[in-house]
């Protein structure tokens, strides 16, 4: 007998592997956090292409006025912008939304967010947001992993990485598209990167099978399959033992959830138990895949201790091209997520959830106020200010952090970078950011490199 044989028969007690005794070793399993926290899951909505914050949330009556104006050549000095540059003197465009004010705080919103606007007084508004790249499949990289460079965790990989998972029976870290396109950039979006593969984002769809070929083929009988996952089990075991590779230790996983998906992940999806109330309240009237559908599925999924929920909608890329301008399709696309993300919020909160889930809605960069005019009008990309929201797991409620100039271009008051967001999002996890950590190439990275600050004013 080989060691590599002795050590698996200690391993195993000398007698074969059972399911519970790989639960035991499963690599999602609950962690305890740095410290005491104050939310156990997140649900982020990611806006894919970038909301324009002036015309949804950030309410600015001197751009109005000065519609159509050159803006000041001192915002825009040595700025670089994805379709054009500081020697372009475009104008400003004022929204052409109407706004008005909601809840005790006074939040600014325009009529394409009504349902959003009822929800005031439960969330925190971040109109500070900056970042550092301007073209989409970058911009949503440094979003969700801290870095534009391909390779890097995303923050759901992070958080499962740092805490595990409650679900036994779905994966850590889930992600729901919906749209008239996946958003650029892909699957790096909600990759592991250097962390074990078991902590990357698993894609499900909201109907039919939730993961294609999912399902046994016609004549496979269960036992037979389950006979075949045991043996490839015992030799994953052995080959783990023999070198200590942690994808050995994914890959045992990976064939233990998908074994168990056959049965939870239907179970999923099928939203018939859900009452006409709660239906209509998301407003879903039918079985097509939608945003609607997918705030439905990630509330299912969060009550089934999924640790990290990500909702990806297109397209918000609004310059003012075919099927892009701020007119028709902007209303087009806030009306796919207004009604949906607000009931999400409502129904979390209805079921004792919204204390203990990170809601996150916002996109990889804002809009600017300066028009820009294709077929039609829109905006160009913008870095230096944008909004996000955020409700529950211990943010504050109907407030509001962060202000910007009166046209919108630059944070002027308590500036909350991508970093220091990721910062409070692991806080709030009760995650150390600087303490999560992963050694690769011989440097210890993190998800938020070596920058953060953790932005206390929104923490309730």
């Amino acid at each position: 007998m080989g060691l590599g044989s002795i050590a698996l028969a200690g391993l195993l007690g000398g007698q074969k592997a059972s399911a519970e005794g790989l639960k035991l070793k499963n690599p999602l399993a609950p962690k305890a956090p740095h410290f005491a926290a104050k939310a156990k899951n997140v649900i982020f909505m990611f806006m894919a292409g970038g909301p324009s914050q002036l015309d949804l949330f950030d309410y600015k009556p001197k751009l109005v006025d000065l519609n159509g104006q050159p803006i000041p050549q001192s915002f825009i000095e040595g700025k670089r912008f994805a379709f054009m540059d500081s020697s372009h003197r475009t104008n400003l465009l004022g929204t052409r939304r109407e706004f008005k004010q909601y809840g005790k705080s006074g939040m600014w919103f325009s009529d394409l967010m009504p349902h959003t606007a009822q929800i005031a007084d439960n969330i925190t508004m971040v109109k500070s947001c900056a970042t550092n790249l301007f073209n989409h499949a970058p911009a949503k990289l440094f979003m969700n992993t801290g870095s534009g460079i391909f390779g890097r965790p995303s923050m759901g990989s992070w958080v499962t990485y740092g805490i595990g998972s409650e679900s036994n029976d779905l994966p850590g870290f889930v992600v729901l598209q919906s749209g008239p396109r996946g958003p650029r950039g892909g699957s790096v979006n909600w990759a592991s990167g250097f962390l074990p593969s078991t902590y990357q984002g698993v894609p499900l769809r909201g109907q039919g099978e939730p993961i294609l070929n999912l399902n046994s083929p016609l004549g496979i009988a269960p036992d037979r399959q389950r006979r075949t996952i045991d043996a490839v089990r015992d030799l994953n075991l052995k080959r783990l033992v023999e070198t200590g590779d942690d994808e050995i230790a994914t890959r045992i996983s990976a064939y233990e959830m998908a074994y168990r998906m056959q049965t939870s992940g239907p179970e999923l999806i099928d939203i018939s138990s859900e009452s006409k109330a709660t239906l209509d309240m998301y407003g879903i009237d039918s079985d097509k895949p939608s945003f609607a559908r997918n705030c439905l599925l990630a509330r299912r999924l969060v009550e089934r201790g999924v640790r990290f929920v990500q909702l990806y909608h297109t397209n918000w890329d609004s310059h003012g091209g075919p099927n892009e301008n701020l007119q028709e399709d902007f209303e087009r696309v806030t009306h796919d997520v207004d009604q949906g993300g607000a009931a999400l919020v409502k129904d979390l909160q209805a079921r004792g959830l919204l204390d203990d889930t990170l809601v996150i809605w916002g996109g990889e960069f804002g809009r600017t106020p300066m028009g820009e005019v294709r077929e039609k009008t829109g905006r160009n990309h913008h870095i230096d200010a944008f909004t996000m929201w955020f409700a529950g797991g211990g943010v504050k409620q109907g407030y509001v952090l962060g202000e910007t100039d009166e046209l919108g271009f630059n944070a002027v008051q308590d500036k909350a970078h991508v970093h220091d967001l990721h910062a409070t999002i692991l806080h709030l996890l009760g995650l150390e950011h600087t303490n999560l950590t992963f050694r690769f190439q011989g440097r210890d990275f993190r998800l938020t490199d070596v920058e953060g600050e953790i932005l206390h004013k929104m923490i309730a």
